[in-house]
């Protein structure tokens, strides 16, 4: 007779969870790798962030300020903020978890779109609620579907704007409309990792909103056009109420001395961000322009990427491209998981990899 041994178990919903899985990061041996699918940057940290990182090295032994305070002063400098409404996290992943455990209980739903970032819904089913997917329309978040999906359950709505993997943006009247259209309790999360890209002038990352109202955040990463995704660096504005309620169960010391340092220096640096910035502008215009003459449809992006989909012919598919892609060396994002099981997201490189991916594909449609 056999006995069945006890163990521990996790708490309901942790198990229905499925891990991130990061962008491939390798190339065939002898090919040389351009890596095109985690949406970095391809000028890298500025040199006063590196240069900071090297004043603090020779003290390693000695924890971090707690409160991050120089960050929070940097990013209240630039942004013309208050620090008291500004709390930085290890990543703005951090914070979009710390938000779910702090506003989410088992019974409680939390609203994200379709093909939103995939860690909001692992968020809210690890503090025991249950995500609700509204659908999207054209490939953007639809306010009147989230709207619709709100019920008395409901407590947190999570928005990518800019979306990842679409590239797609809200308007920022339809963001205030969504806003006035929620019950006060509920929390407006949105997410603007890619924010400063964005050049369009119905364009806010939410900055005004979160100022005005108890119900809004934001949050940003140094992640993308700092180029700091190593270091691990976000932050979140919002009203003093849900900042405090974080403040209170974050990590201690969750921002290291060198995410510290570099954070200040490189959102001080203004030059850096604009060369990355302008850069983006030419390639995204020109990639979608040349992908779309070689009959590829590509959602129209005001990130640092592109979504690229593939003719559903044997052949010729997604799944060929990024297969042909890799082995010269272009490594693309597939986005099955997003619900686009035919297209790939492509970060935009250097001009080298841009050109590269260009002419890759060229190859391989006229094959």
């Amino acid at each position: 007779m056999s006995e069945t041994r006890a163990r521990p178990v996790p708490k309901p919903g942790i198990l229905d969870i499925h891990a991130y899985v990061p962008g491939k990061d390798s190339a065939p041996e002898g090919v040389k790798l351009h890596k095109l699918s985690a949406n970095e940057t391809p000028f890298g940290a500025s040199p006063r962030a590196r240069e900071a990182i090297a004043a603090v090295a020779d003290r390693l032994e000695i924890y971090p300020d707690g409160q991050a305070t120089a960050l929070k002063a940097a990013i209240a400098e630039v942004h013309g903020l208050n620090t008291r409404n500004i709390l930085c996290g290890n990543g703005s992943d951090e914070l979009l978890g710390l938000i779910a455990q702090a506003f989410l209980a088992p019974g409680d739903e939390a609203i994200h779109s379709e093909h939103g970032f995939l860690v909001y819904a692992n968020y809210i089913r690890a503090a025991g609620a249950t995500p609700v997917v509204a659908p999207e329309r054209d490939e953007r978040t639809d306010v009147d579907a989230v709207l619709a999906a709100v019920t008395g359950r409901t407590k947190v709505v999570f928005i990518a704007n800019p979306n990842n993997p679409t590239g797609t943006y809200l308007p920022f009247d339809e963001v205030r409309r969504l806003q006035q259209g929620l019950p006060p309790h509920v929390l407006l999360v949105l997410d603007a990792a890619y924010a400063e890209y964005v050049r369009r002038n119905d364009y806010s990352a939410g900055l005004e909103l979160a100022s005005e109202v108890e119900n809004v955040v934001m949050t940003r990463t140094f992640s993308k056009v700092h180029g700091l995704a190593s270091l691990r660096v976000g932050w979140m504005y919002g009203p003093e109420a849900v900042i405090d309620a974080l403040d209170r169960f974050r990590g201690p010391f969750n921002i290291n001395a060198m995410a510290i340092v570099a954070g200040a220096a490189a959102i001080r640096d203004r030059a850096h961000v604009a060369r990355s910035v302008e850069h983006n502008l030419t390639w995204v215009e020109r990639l979608t322009r040349e992908l779309g003459s070689l009959g590829l449809r590509v959602t129209p992006s005001v990130g640092n990427f592109l979504l690229v989909h593939f003719p559903d012919e044997t052949g010729r598919t997604a799944a060929d491209a990024d297969a042909y892609l890799t082995q010269r060396g272009f490594i693309l994002r597939r986005v099955t998981a997003y619900g686009f099981p035919n297209a790939l997201r492509m970060t935009v490189g250097s001009a080298e990899a841009n050109e590269g991916v260009l002419s890759a594909l060229r190859e391989f449609l006229a094959r």
